[in-house]
């Protein structure tokens, strides 16, 4: 079964759980890493004849253009993570609305083709901020991914659905699920929705599919739990990735809590290892190949 790879690509000291520690304004001020880690990762996926979904931060690809393009010239599908790293429930939705459509005008302008996906930061777009969908909507995106449905301090929607599926505006403005009760949408009312997978076990959504659970899992145990979704759900997951998640020589952050660092710094010696593994244990493609039946053909053409 081939499943959905992608890859957020934003720097070291981006993390929503930094935020407090690292200013904005002051990004600029700290080494770069982010072009080197993932040109790693490229090689790693050049390697193992795998494409992926990389999903870029608006400031990264305003800093570091000739990456972005390298991104695409390899084969790679280009989607946006934003412009800033702003959870969502941090803006107004003037700000979400500028945010998401200065990123995607910005890869746009790189790649020369239409950008169709979007993932919130932090996948913060919850049952507080359902009003996202209409801002992605109106600003040309074709699908999200950024419903995590667990139970999380800082996100998910813990009810809704663990595979892809159509999220519908009703006849009272409210987002659902496309099975939950409403009046039939109009075609301008839907978006698809690709959430982090996760494995369900004794009643409960276990966060299995990337990131940090990635690092502090055993692998056995990860592979395990993925095989089991592709064979007893018979579904392709959805696995993440950061690009400073293979890389233990990053400058470590001092003034942070025991459970930020713990998060952030567990096994990143180990990830470059386990993530050639799956690679080798597990088939995988982009979000556009794998659901492009979902998406109107002429959603796909070429910008320019």
């Amino acid at each position: 079964m081939i499943n959905a790879l992608t890859i957020d690509v934003e720097d070291y000291f981006q993390v929503s759980a930094f935020e407090q520690h690292v200013k904005r304004e002051d990004w600029s001020a700290y080494p770069v890493r982010v072009v080197d880690n993932t040109r790693r990762l490229l090689d790693i996926l050049q390697q193992s004849g795998v494409f992926a979904t990389f999903f870029v931060l608006g400031w990264v690809a305003e800093r570091c253009p000739a990456l972005i393009k390298d991104i695409q010239i390899a084969g790679h599908e280009i989607a946006c993570h934003g412009y800033a790293h702003r959870r969502v429930s941090g803006q107004s939705r003037q700000e979400f609305r500028d945010d998401i459509r200065r990123g995607k005008s910005l890869l746009e302008d790189l790649i020369g083709q239409a950008v169709l996906g979007y993932r919130a930061p932090s996948y913060s777009i919850s049952m507080g901020s359902l009003w996202a969908f209409d801002e992605l909507l109106e600003a040309g995106y074709r699908y999200d991914s950024s419903v995590f449905p667990v139970r999380h301090d800082y996100y998910g929607i813990p009810d809704w659905p663990r595979f892809p599926f159509n999220v519908i505006r009703d006849a009272n403005g409210s987002w659902a699920p496309e099975n939950a009760p409403s009046s039939e949408p109009a075609e301008s009312s839907r978006m698809m929705e690709i959430p982090i997978t996760t494995l369900h076990l004794a009643g409960t959504n276990i966060p299995i599919a990337g990131g940090g659970y990635f690092r502090l899992f055993p692998y056995c145990l990860t592979r395990w739990g993925l095989q089991r979704i592709n064979r007893i759900d018979s579904s392709p997951f959805v696995f993440y990735l950061h690009p400073w998640e293979i890389d233990p020589g990053q400058p470590r952050m001092t003034d942070i809590g025991f459970k930020t660092r713990f998060r952030h710094y567990v096994n990143l010696s180990r990830t470059e290892n386990r993530f050639r593994n799956l690679l080798s244990d597990f088939e995988f493609s982009t979000m556009r190949s794998l659901f492009e039946d979902f998406f109107d053909h002429d959603s796909v053409k070429q910008k320019h």
